[in-house]
């Protein structure tokens, strides 16, 4: 009978043991001086980040438009698929923030009238700001970026723009941007009264996949190639056709990647499927492989 008691005992300890979890702290916010505002920003801190002195690699996980930093936190389940990642050893422990692009103007990129500077304060003050708060491995190694819609624009670009800054880089139903400068123009009719053409032409330049590609340097090629992408989009997606010609300007430009199309659209039930997949991706460009 004692046997009995002490096996039950291990076992209730080891149960105990494999459900810890992480935790999600939804609302942090650090101060702005490029965008003269206090940026809201969720963190996602692993199980064990309490209890050791260990430095973590980062994920930055970015939303789509119309969702702000809490939106992979209520709808993706992040803190719930992070954990179960990491407790299956499918991914390691790892330290995810999820920053707010949706207060103020909409979106990741530097305004074409530069008068809201967003992804400078993304690469300038909050990358910064969460290497100085938490134990963050600062190395390029240790670090990724990945996104839905818009936020997958923004991991895109910001792979293309800063290849030196990312290990892997997985945008899903990535919103790709324009494809000619006059589509370009197009879109972007009501933002630009009083702009010039050549300031319109090289905001295009800097927003098009295949002009960053084409003007590249043979070194910033190079980096571009050195880092893990993992491109991931549904069959139903409205977005399918600016992912399948950034997979064919990969392609011609011998950049290697993964390119993934399956069975969804352009919903959360297709981007929660995906980030075990994402979270285990990264995590091998984290480790030695």
């Amino acid at each position: 009978m004692k046997q009995l008691f002490f096996l039950a005992g291990l076992i209730m300890i080891s149960h105990m043991t494999a459900a810890q979890n992480g935790n999600v702290y939804e609302t942090r916010t650090v101060k702005s001086e490029i965008l003269k505002s206090e940026r809201n920003y969720s963190i996602y801190l692993p199980p064990d980040y309490a209890e050791t002195d260990r430095s973590y690699p980062v994920l930055y996980l970015l939303h789509g438009a119309g969702d702000d930093h809490t939106g992979w936190v209520q709808f993706g389940q992040v803190q719930h698929i992070a954990d179960n990642a990491i407790d299956s050893g499918k991914a390691g422990p790892m330290i995810i923030v999820m920053p707010d692009a949706n207060t103020g103007r909409r979106g990741y990129f530097n305004d074409i009238k530069g008068d809201f500077n967003y992804e400078d304060f993304f690469f300038e003050e909050l990358v910064p700001h969460i290497e100085k708060t938490y134990r963050v491995r600062s190395e390029r190694r240790y670090r990724a970026v990945a996104g839905l819609s818009m936020g997958g624009g923004g991991t895109i670009f910001y792979s293309l723009h800063r290849p030196d800054m990312f290990a892997a880089a997985a945008p899903l139903s990535a919103a790709t941007g324009s494809w000619s400068l006059e589509q370009y123009k197009e879109r972007m009719i009501n933002q630009m009264e009083g702009i010039s053409e050549t300031s319109i032409k090289n905001h295009f330049e800097r927003h098009s996949i295949e002009s960053i590609i084409d003007n590249a340097s043979e070194e910033e090629l190079k980096q571009i190639k050195s880092v893990r992408w993992y491109i991931s989009c549904g069959d139903d997606d409205f977005l399918y056709e600016g992912n399948a010609r950034m997979h064919i300007a990969f392609r011609k430009n011998e950049i290697p990647h993964e390119y993934r199309v399956k069975d969804g659209g352009h919903t959360w039930s297709y981007w929660r499927m995906e980030l075990p997949l994402v979270l285990e991706f990264i995590s091998k460009s984290f480790m030695q492989y």
